[in-house]
């Protein structure tokens, strides 16, 4: 690397040694038995694991020393490196590889290796870099090479044991030197560099330092097995460093990288160090308080806690945090508290009066976990968050990551709750792999660096790593970005899942709160969500040819609506409340004259009609053409509109023809539990329906075959919608 990057590297260093023995009756190498790798870093980190599991890939054994060391500088690499040479410092014929660890991984094993060290000739090897470090002044004393990068990276290099003692023996510098600025001046030192017998890896055929070449580096698919390959020098290095500001780039490949994720088997690391649940009692899963973000106004709140209260774990192991900052479903966090608050292990709510900072409310969430000393798990959910699978905290829990997500996205939509890649200014750049993972096109667990919307994160990490009690402010970043910008800095790896169907991420756009029920609006910008509260359940059979009655003649009865639908129809229309008079003068219409008048609302009084246009042309033309063989609608209408019919207001209509090719006419409440009496009663077939069924659609010829009437209602209130198509 150059030790530009160990000098600026947030987590201390401790040193490992890797011992590569011969497995017998594995046809290893006899040289095998001859090489000896060491690495640097102080303290047990997820860059470290993977570091390991790369090693342990091609058989690597690892041996640790110098575990739990305070870190001092990066001269104390020197000295670790001095020291553990000593016994070694007439050995010949050993070879010792040193690399860092945090930020390395291994692309191949030690038969490939040891040749291509050999093949360069050299007592020495160290990587090289495009840039000179740290003192750019030096530059023109390197060595002028033909091909290749011409300067020295201290990150990682190879030589044999006696060769190598000579180089750091006489060492004298302080813990707080630069290893860097040490190598490269003894690579410098024309006498030293030949005595030695030192060369650079140029063409990074043993070495790959990505700072300066991380667009030169691509993934090489294998059979079984994934490369780095070199474009520019055409090379598959053996030694991955992400050395610099490159170490996310290295996160990517490593995603893939030895073995990790293939074409062939797919994800070979998911099931590694899982964390089983299944054994434990209700009363001894982990506690995990949950942080529930409600920070603008947002379609499906009420389903939003619905789904909540389904998840499948145990509420007396959860307790909640919910942060409202819109005034506009503060009724229904209330509704969801008074009605399931008390199944909880504990409830801390803090309303729009008292929220004013998006961060700052997330904070708090956090430390309410950070603070309790039995948190095991915080998992923080914004609002806009469907989550469909019940289990998604079990699996989250399982997965067994310091911080992880699980895949959200919107429908039919790229836009997800993680970045593959950053771009240099720290913003979104689209990876190589984005749309597959999205799309789930390859399934595994990614290390990405921006998750957002709905993670997990381990309060063990929360009450160290990420100890600090402001994760989300940094600069001028906004709240997500602050957090994830703080996790990296602290070199904390964060992971999403695409492993399962977790759910979808609803769009904010367009949503308004200037209606009783807002969410009716939502069927263009969330049309699934829409249809999923509001259309029956039983609809798709109908679309079938099944549950499709036929009462009377060519007049055909199928469910349409929920009984959501119905209520909160009915609930808009009364708090608009401009009913008409029912006379035959209505300014309403065009001409202003209404032959067969109602009490009613039309549509566009309430600003509903390219809604309801939808609705016809989505769930009831399908039906039209079904039952209509030959006919063809675009579900064009004049008329669409609720009407009411009461006792002592307007209890019945008289005979009559309706002004439409077919009309629909769905029930809004319940004969018998609403209302008596009521009905439809088509004259010409003397054939009526009278128990009309809540949320269920007649549909009938509206000229010349179809005369018909409105029963009398004798007591309560009914209520339909009646749409006039193709008029």
């Amino acid at each position: 690397e150059g030790t530009c990057v160990m000098g600026v590297m947030l987590l201390p260093l401790l040193l490992w040694v890797l011992v590569i023995l011969p497995r017998w009756g594995n046809c290893a190498n006899p040289d095998d038995d001859n090489l000896l790798v060491l690495t640097v870093a102080t303290e047990e980190t997820e860059g470290l694991r993977r570091f390991q599991r790369s090693a342990h890939s091609f058989n690597y054994k690892v041996k640790v020393l110098g575990l739990g060391e305070e870190w001092l500088g990066d001269g104390q690499k020197i000295q670790l490196m001095k020291l553990a040479l000593e016994p070694y410092s007439d050995k010949e014929d050993l070879i010792i590889l040193f690399t860092e660890s945090y930020d390395v991984i291994f692309a191949s094993g030690h038969g490939e290796l040891l040749k291509k060290f050999r093949q360069a000739k050299s007592k020495v090897v160290f990587s090289a870099e495009s840039v000179a470090y740290p003192d750019r002044h030096l530059e023109s004393k390197y060595p002028v090479v033909r091909e290749g990068k011409r300067y020295l990276g201290s990150g990682a290099f190879i030589g044999y044991a006696a060769h190598l003692y000579k180089m750091v023996a006489d060492w004298d510098g302080t813990d707080k030197s630069s290893d860097q600025l040490f190598y490269t001046k003894l690579f410098l030192d024309p006498v030293k560099r030949g005595k030695i017998n030192i060369t650079l890896d140029h063409r990074c055929r043993i070495f790959q330092n990505l700072y300066g070449s991380a667009e030169d580096v691509v993934l090489k698919f294998e059979y079984g097995r994934v490369r780095a390959r070199n474009l520019v020098y055409d090379t598959l290095p053996v030694l991955i460093h992400g050395n610099g500001p490159t170490k996310l780039h290295l996160n990517y490949l490593s995603n893939y990288i030895p073995r990790v994720w293939t074409f062939e088997s797919g994800c070979n690391v998911c099931d590694e160090g899982l964390r089983n649940l299944d054994g434990l009692t209700v009363d001894t899963l982990p506690l995990v308080v949950i942080g529930i973000y409600i920070e603008q106004p947002t379609p499906f709140v009420s389903e939003f806690f619905k789904r909540l209260n389904n998840l499948n774990y145990p509420k007396n192991r959860i307790q909640l945090y919910i942060s409202n900052h819109e005034p506009h479903h503060q009724k229904r966090v209330e509704h969801f508290l008074q009605d399931h608050g008390t199944q909880y292990n504990f409830v801390k709510t803090v309303g729009p009066e008292e929220n004013s900072d998006f961060a700052d409310a997330r904070n708090k969430g956090m430390d309410m976990c950070r603070q309790t000393p039995e948190c095991e798990y915080y998992f923080s959910i914004d609002a806009p968050v469907v989550l469909k699978n019940t289990n998604v905290l079990r699996s989250l829990i399982e997965q067994n990551k310091s911080v992880i997500a699980p895949l959200v996205s919107r429908n039919a939509n790229l836009w997800s709750n993680f970045w593959g890649a950053l771009n240099s200014d720290g913003y979104y750049a689209r990876s190589e792999d984005y749309i597959d993972v999205v799309q789930r096109q390859r399934n595994g667990v990614w290390n990405v660096p921006y998750i957002s919307s709905v993670y997990l994160v381990k309060g063990s990490i929360l009450r160290s790593k990420l100890n600090q009690n402001d994760l989300f402010h940094s600069g001028t970043l906004d709240s997500d970005m602050a957090f994830c910008h703080n996790v990296r800095q602290q070199g904390v790896f964060m992971f999403v899942t695409n492993r399962q169907e977790f759910g979808h991420i609803l769009s904010l756009k367009n949503y308004k709160t200037t209606h009783l029920h807002n969410d009716l609006w939502e069927i263009f910008e969330n049309t699934e969500d829409w249809k999923e509260k509001y259309i029956h359940h039983n609809h798709s059979e109908a679309l079938k040819g099944k549950l499709v009655e036929m009462p009377c003649p060519d007049v055909y009865w199928f469910p349409v609506f929920t009984e959501t639908t119905c209520n909160e129809i009915v609930e808009e229309m009364e708090s608009f409340g401009k009913w008409s008079t029912g006379s035959n003068t209505d300014q309403r219409l065009q001409g202003g004259y209404e032959n067969v008048p109602t009490i009613d609302i039309h549509m566009n009084q309430i600003g509903y009609e390219k809604e309801w246009q939808k609705i016809l042309l989505d769930f009831i033309a399908p039906l039209t053409q079904k039952m209509f063989p030959g006919y063809y609608t675009m579900a064009q209408f004049d008329l669409a509109f609720v009407v009411r019919y009461k006792p002592d207001e307007q209890p019945l209509l008289e005979p009559h023809h309706d002004a439409s090719t077919f009309t629909v006419n769905i029930a809004l409440n319940s004969v018998g539990q609403d209302y008596e009496g009521g009905g439809c009663r088509f004259l010409r077939y003397n054939c009526s329906v009278r128990a009309l069924r809540k949320g269920w659609a007649l549909m009938h010829p509206g000229r010349l075959t179809h005369y018909h009437e409105g029963l009398r209602v004798t007591k309560g209130t009914r209520y339909i919608v009646v749409s006039f198509v193709d008029p």
